[in-house]
């Protein structure tokens, strides 16, 4: 039924609540498994300061290797237990870059958490799970956690 499945992480142990879920379907279906994290970059668009432009694309660079050490993690827990995976590091706005590799990849499914909390944070936090709800053109496992959780 499912060959390739996509989980999007954000590197939050929230997130990473859809994993039991995604290995328990990758093992029924010998599924593929493409973990995928999005560093959204904050760089200056207009700055006459060389160094502040410099420290930016440092952290890019910083946080694209921490999400490929992560990744990479995750890929050699689920090798353990005998599942196929890759890692895929992207840059770029978090909603579009799901869907957009979501389609390169010719996933199946799209499988990920709801950050399920309230007030202004839900607001921020559940955006992303939102945006992928409303434009996504592909089954979408998506998996409520709570804040107690």
């Amino acid at each position: 039924m499912y060959k390739r499945i996509l989980v999007p992480l954000d590197g939050s142990p929230r997130a990473e609540k859809i994993l039991n879920h995604v290995e328990e379907m990758a093992l029924r279906f010998k599924a593929q498994v493409i973990f995928l994290q999005v560093v959204n970059p904050f760089v200056p668009i207009m700055d006459s300061y060389t160094d502040l432009l410099e420290q930016s694309l440092n952290e890019i660079k910083r946080q694209v290797e921490k999400s490929k050490s992560y990744l990479s993690a995750w890929r050699g827990n689920f090798r353990k237990k005998g599942i196929h995976s890759r890692k895929i590091v992207e840059q770029g706005p978090v909603v579009d870059t799901i869907l957009k590799i979501a389609q390169q990849e010719e996933v199946d499914l799209i499988a990920m958490a709801s950050h399920g909390r309230s007030g202004l944070s839900r607001v921020f936090y559940g955006s992303v799970a939102v945006g992928i709800l409303h434009r996504v053109d592909r089954p979408l496992l998506l998996i409520r956690v709570l804040e107690s959780d």
